[in-house]
């Protein structure tokens, strides 16, 4: 497949989280699982090579072309070179959702995907060159064009319905979205949607209220600056180990201080790592294996601040730490039994199951629930609240998951995954 972007308004469109719409084409087309073999950035008479990451100059050969001339002209020049080999046609004014470049390689006809709504003035085109005869084509910019080639039934109109918009990291259905970017403006109210879009469909009400306004004011930033976001997991991973002793030996304050520094920046790299196209499987790694691991040492740490060093393991407050530790890793491993049966998380199964999640026993509940026993001097019947919470939590998910893969038996039954969190604020 040949790849030509129109990037000839590159150098006035406002980047969108640090990144120009052209390197944005440029790293959904990398994560494709079959890139193009030829890509042709053509930037006008007067257009300037845009700042990239180096690694996309190695991922494919990328021609950086001045071409004089109108939309029309550029694009039947690169027409007129291309041969027979399948095409698709980007404008480096707009900012697709970056699934639809895979979406598209995959398909073997000739299609145009038009923003859902049509005021954005967006598309995206896939073509057999073969549909045009050898034609020359007449038309303002990409857009136009879609429209015209759908009118004569050259391109047919790629459906909303055709898309499957599940994504399993996010555990929620979210449409494809094309947006045209030209104005200030327009990008921050994109950069909020592209923000809000990041949020997993189901999640605890903390991470879905309390955190975001300090997420989106450190995630702007940062992307600009182009930090990568493992940097920001080690630091998350710093701050969460670093209360663990601060916890035991009874400065709870501070170490409630750093783990509030840790659960914002645990949604900062997610959202930052996303939105810049900078995920890796070392950062996955280490973000999902450190919330998996920190939450025992967490509780034995206020255990220990609160008395179990004096009380002694046989003590109740003893107990209550080995079934909050003990409950926490049965809860985990009932977790891994659903994905097994499905092949996403189990808290998409329904609505019941994502609303369950806004409270069910994990760090940023337990977290809250033991500050404001502690400010009250209630830490330890908290904490046996906390143990409590762990095992009522435990018990329903290996209850819900029995019922489901037994009872139920939606395995067998194709059952699709919820669309909790689907909706999201659009851009007027």
């Amino acid at each position: 497949m040949l790849v030509w972007i129109d990037a000839a308004a590159c150098g006035r469109i406002p980047k969108i989280f640090g990144l120009t719409l052209v390197e944005r084409h440029l790293q959904a087309l990398k994560r494709a699982p079959a890139r193009p073999g030829r890509i042709v950035v053509d930037l006008g008479s007067e257009g300037v090579k845009p700042r990239i990451d180096p690694s996309l100059e190695s991922a494919f050969a990328i021609e950086w072309r001045q071409d004089p001339g109108d939309f029309s002209s550029r694009l039947n020049r690169f027409l007129r070179e291309a041969g027979e080999a399948p095409l698709l046609l980007l404008d480096g004014a707009t900012l697709p959702d970056a699934r639809l470049h895979a979406a598209l390689v995959g398909l073997a006809d000739s299609v145009a995907v038009l923003a859902p709504k049509a005021a954005e003035r967006a598309a995206i085109i896939r073509l057999e060159p073969k549909r045009l005869a050898g034609r020359q084509l007449t038309a303002d910019d990409l857009f136009d064009l879609a429209e015209a080639l759908i009118a004569e039934t050259i391109l047919r109109p790629y459906a909303q319905e055709e898309f499957d918009g599940f994504i399993r990291k996010l555990r929620r259905t979210i449409p494809y979205y094309l947006f045209r970017v030209e104005t200030p403006a327009k990008a921050a109210k994109v950069e909020k949607f592209m923000f809000w879009s990041n949020y997993k469909g189901s999640t605890d009400v903390f991470t879905r209220y309390v955190y975001p306004p300090l997420v989106w004011i450190s995630v702007g930033p940062l992307a600009r600056a182009r930090v990568h976001p493992n940097a920001v997991t080690i630091f998350s991973i710093v701050l969460a180990l670093g209360a663990i002793p601060l916890w035991a030996m009874g400065w709870f304050w501070t170490g409630f201080a750093m783990a509030y520094g840790m659960s914002v920046l645990d949604s900062v790299d997610g959202k930052l790592a996303r939105l810049t196209f900078t995920d890796s499987r070392l950062g996955n790694w280490l973000d999902h294996g450190l919330d998996m691991v920190h939450p025992p040492f967490w509780y034995v740490a206020w255990a220990y601040g609160i008395g179990l060093g004096t009380l002694g393991w046989g003590s109740p407050l003893g107990i209550a730490a080995i079934l909050v530790v003990a409950f926490y890793v049965i809860d985990r491993l009932l977790l891994k039994i659903y994905p097994r049966f499905f092949q996403r998380a189990f808290h998409t199964h329904s609505k019941l199951d994502g609303r369950m999640r806004s409270f069910i026993a994990r760090r940023n509940i337990t977290l809250p629930m033991f500050i404001v026993g502690y400010a009250l001097g209630y830490a330890v019947e908290a904490f046996y609240l906390i143990a409590a919470w762990q095992i009522l939590t435990a018990l329903y998910h290996g209850g819900r998951t029995f019922w489901i893969i037994a009872i139920e038996k939606a395995h067998l039954k194709n059952a699709r995954p919820t669309d909790v969190g689907s909706n999201l604020r659009h851009i007027d």
